[in-house]
């Protein structure tokens, strides 16, 4: 996969604009206070939380290939920061933290950059819908719980939903009232403006009018508190000080921030994506967070990640692509640069109300209720994945949420949906009985659909069912293997056991209406003979037919006058049948088919001398469609009867289609003279045969089906261009013997 840039902004419409420059600016203003707090949670001054979120924050949009995803300082990678500090015995905001966070950032990308090489994108094929909504709305749920103490004027909580728990509940004890009521009626109104005037951007409204209240009023004297200020100017670019930190120390902490920010990014990102119809390229995504992580290390900050709910807010605000990400980021440098006296007068309260509102509408309650309404073992795993995140972190989350979907898909798999299908009188098709109460079997057959792959879990079930269903009368019992994708070797045993064990007892396995796929498993494990035996067939009528049980069907407890004849159905593409059982091995089988079949005409014919029967022709030599005879020739000699045992030996398949026969015709007469050396007759003889019916087939296709005939020709050209190509001696003797019988013909008239 090439790497591409500026992807989400190939072919922008101006039409963007607004909305991309109105998102960039209000996602410049949630990232400062959101930004600014997490440094702290990481041991890092404040304004080291703005450093990380300029330099990153432009790579990701470069390299990115959501639309509308936002990167940037975030809690998961802060609080593990803050915690490998806690244990480490190092303070926050210290020398030793300004030299060590950096570090674990420069490493952290370096693990990302090898999730990129060794393709780690694919982990997310395991991760289901619920996995993926119960993932976000824990972390929505855990932001949200560390925001909520900064209402009542106190710091934000960090660690899991215990720790935050208790640190809310602390906080309660010693609320400063001014800021919960901000807090509290800012919240409200954006939640309702949100429902009502959802294009206006309130929450900006609301930002500056809570700084112009501190810059008039001076709200602060209240106890409500607000950002601190910041000295304008840049963090020197440089690579972090790995001489004077212990790498192998940050490894362990690094390897965990990079597998989690894998896991929140891409799942957040997916999500996004999915809801506003739009795909993303995993695996550029990795590269863009790598590179994005390697230069926050060098701007002095924290590891990155991507941001729910400045995601959110983007979403709500209408941003269409990463230049959102880069007006937010021009935006930011401006501020840092210029503008850094505004940060100390907006209050925290608004500010955290902007960053609730936006993570209430991430979290997917709505998913929840339609999981618990329809398949209720898909709702215990998204609340297991919910529980996991708020319990035990991001990553454990994930992990169990993954462990219950395959133990959900095991238990599926091991026991998958399987009906018994019949006939619904007057009705096409075949219905499941146990649904349709007017749908009854077929007498002496039993039709049976397995829903799932076949392997050693449910294959025994697979043989019970049979077994079980299996009555005295019963002679045929075809498979529907319809969504059957695959099976392995233990479910090619049991299979090939039991067609065995049911032909011993007088019974006809069919596998029907399963892929080419099976057909290739079928030969290379061991089961070719099934393909053979004539036990695999395209269709379930196909099979039907094999029985020469045909429509309309004599059903079980059915009287035949109650019974509305179906219309006959069209005949079987018999070849294209054979070219789906042996796939890439299908010439090949072709040629061993027709040199078997030849075999046995000399065989028939001798065998009949040897009996002293009469050889005579006394029934119909071809038919057609609809079964009415064409020829009929009484007391032919030998001649005839090595004639009619030509023309049965090509047509030996039941129900060929027109098409279908002038193939096997064509491929008859490429053996023209193998053929007139086992019946002693003359190549020009056998010729004329062929020729006649040929022209039979041609002259009704061209009549009837002109699209046929078109068809026919171009399979006949692009037959008999390969037969020159392999075969150009005997291509050319052929072509020889033609031009004789043509010019012969000529003569005759």
């Amino acid at each position: 996969m090439g790497i591409t840039v500026f992807e989400t902004l190939k072919n922008y419409k101006i039409k963007y604009l607004p909305k991309d420059l109105l998102s960039g600016i209000v996602i410049c203003l949630m990232t400062i206070p959101i930004s600014m707090g997490y440094s702290e949670v990481a041991g890092l001054p404040a304004v080291y939380g703005l450093y990380g979120s300029l330099l990153p924050v432009l790579v990701f949009a470069i390299l990115s290939t959501s639309r509308q995803f936002i990167l940037g300082v975030d809690a998961a990678p802060a609080a593990i920061c803050g915690s490998m500090l806690t244990t480490m015995g190092v303070t926050a905001g210290s020398e030793e933290a300004l030299r060590i966070v950096p570090v674990v950032a420069f490493v952290t990308g370096v693990f990302l950059l090898l999730f990129y090489i060794f393709r780690a994108e694919r982990v997310l094929k395991f991760i289901s819908t619920p996995v993926m909504g119960g993932f976000i709305s824990g972390i929505a749920v855990t932001v949200i719980m560390m925001q909520l103490p900064k209402l009542m004027g106190h710091s934000a909580g960090h660690g899991e939903i215990v720790e935050l728990t208790k640190h809310l509940i602390e906080g309660m004890s010693d609320i400063n009232y001014p800021s919960l009521i901000i807090g509290v009626v800012t919240l409200i109104i954006i939640l309702v403006c949100k429902k009502i005037i959802p294009k206006v951007p309130v929450a900006v409204v609301l930002m500056l009018v809570g700084a112009f209240a501190q810059y008039k009023f001076s709200i602060s004297d209240y106890g409500i508190k607000t950002l601190s200020s910041v000295e304008p100017g840049l963090m020197p670019i440089h690579l972090p000080d790995f001489l004077s930190v212990d790498v192998m120390e940050v490894l362990g902490t690094s390897l965990t921030i990079a597998a989690v920010v894998l896991a929140e990014t891409l799942l957040a990102e997916n999500n996004f994506a999915f809801k506003n119809n739009y795909q993303i390229k995993e695996r550029n995504e990795i590269l863009a967070i790598s590179v994005a992580t390697i230069s926050a290390s060098i701007s002095g900050s924290l590891p990155v990640n991507g941001s729910v709910s400045r995601t959110a807010m983007n979403d709500q605000y209408g941003g269409k692509t990463q230049a959102v990400s880069i007006v937010a980021f021009i935006s930011m440098l401006a501020i840092v640069l210029k503008g850094t006296g505004f940060i100390g007068y907006l209050p925290v309260p608004v500010l955290t109300a902007i960053v609730i509102s936006a993570l209430i509408s991430v979290v997917e309650a709505d998913l929840a209720v339609r999981l618990f309404k329809v398949r209720r073992p898909e709702f215990y795993i998204f609340m297991a994945a919910f529980l996991g995140v708020l319990i035990f972190g991001s990553i454990y989350g994930v992990m169990i949420g993954i462990m219950l979907s395959f133990a959900d898909f095991a238990i599926e798999a091991a026991n998958p949906k399987r009906a018994f299908l019949g006939i619904v009188p007057g009705h096409e098709g075949f219905h499941r009985m146990n649904r349709n109460i007017m749908a009854k079997p077929i007498e002496k057959v039993v039709i049976y659909r397995f829903s799932q792959n076949i392997f050693f879990a449910n294959v025994k079930l697979f043989q019970e069912d049979i077994l079980n269903a299996i009555k005295d009368d019963t002679r045929v019992v075809i498979v529907d293997a319809g969504n059957v994708s695959s099976i392995d070797i233990t479910a090619a045993d049991y299979i090939g056991q039991l067609y065995k064990s049911l032909k011993n007892r007088g019974i006809k396995l069919y596998i029907t209406e399963h892929s080419e796929i099976i057909n290739k498993q079928f030969r290379s494990l061991g089961l070719k003979f099934l393909i053979e035996e004539g036990a695999v067939k395209h269709t379930i009528k196909a099979a039907l037919l094999s029985e020469d049980i045909t429509e309309p069907y004599k059903l079980e407890g059915v009287d035949e006058e109650e019974f509305m004849v179906l219309p006959i159905s069209e005949d079987e593409n018999t070849l294209e049948e054979f070219f789906w059982l042996y796939g890439d091995e299908a010439d090949e089988m072709m040629e061993k088919e027709i040199a078997n079949t030849i075999a046995k005409i000399s065989d028939e014919i001798h065998e009949k001398y040897e009996k002293g029967e009469e050889l005579s022709l006394s029934t119909v030599i071809a038919e057609d469609k609809e079964g009415k005879a064409n020829e009929s020739v009484e007391n032919a000699e030998a001649e005839g009867a090595k004639k009619e045992a030509i023309l049965r030996a090509i047509r030996k398949w039941k129900h060929f289609g027109a098409i279908d026969e002038d193939e096997m015709l064509l491929r008859f007469e490429m053996h023209l003279k193998e053929i007139a050396e086992r019946l002693d007759m003359s190549e020009a003889e056998i010729l004329k045969h062929v020729e006649a019916r040929r022209h039979r087939i041609e002259d009704r296709l061209k009549s009837e089906h002109p699209e046929s005939y078109e068809k026919m020709l171009a399979n006949k050209k692009r037959i008999r261009q390969r037969f020159k190509e392999k075969h150009p001696n005997e291509y050319e003797h052929i072509k020889h013997i033609k031009a004789k019988f043509e010019e012969k013909k000529r003569k005759e008239r």
